[in-house]
């Protein structure tokens, strides 16, 4: 059992979390966005997306403990940030998320008919934005360079600050939105 404690943020294991998850001693709670979810989960994960996290939700029960649980752990422990400042007085988060419920070698529920992932969405659109700006400042105006400059300086942010404003903006798109 591998428990970390930083105040009252809790870290816990793939494997740890397994253990719990088969006696039904733990609620997980996925953070990530809806299509992400739909597209993959962790069986018995409930969704409950970061962009409209609100910790006063969480079905806190006695003898069950509450796990957060998204991608890589960013999510999960900015939304148990969220819950220690709403007062409650511990929370506990998947660290490496479900990547590293996956390394670990558990079974996620697939399914192959979800939209694209977020990521995967938020690269196409940065680079058809690089391409449309750099093609149109080669052959029509020098200032179309500006868009490609200005999406650049936007992952250069989302790389330093861990958050992507266009994946917020893509989240929030109907298509995305469904489970």
């Amino acid at each position: 059992m591998n428990l970390s404690t930083d105040k009252q943020l809790q870290e816990i294991d793939a494997a740890t979390l397994k253990q719990l998850l088969d006696r039904q001693q733990v609620r997980l709670i996925d953070v990530r966005e809806p299509a992400e979810y739909a597209g993959e989960h962790i069986a018995g994960a409930e969704l409950m997306p970061l962009s409209s996290f609100d910790p006063r939700k969480i079905p806190f029960e006695q003898n069950q403990r509450v796990v957060l649980q998204c991608q890589s752990g960013n999510r999960s422990s900015q939304a148990a940030r969220q819950v220690l400042n709403a007062g409650f007085p511990q929370i506990t988060h998947l660290n490496g998320g479900i990547s590293a419920w996956k390394a670990a070698g558990y079974p996620t529920i697939v399914n192959k008919k979800a939209p694209i992932s977020l990521m995967r969405q938020v690269q196409i659109v940065a680079g058809s934005l690089v391409l449309t700006g750099t093609l149109l400042g080669a052959f029509v105006s020098p200032w179309f360079l500006i868009l490609s400059g200005f999406v650049g300086a936007g992952l250069l942010f989302a790389g330093i600050s861990n958050t992507c404003m266009l994946a917020r903006l893509l989240a929030k798109l109907p298509y995305n939105q469904r489970i």
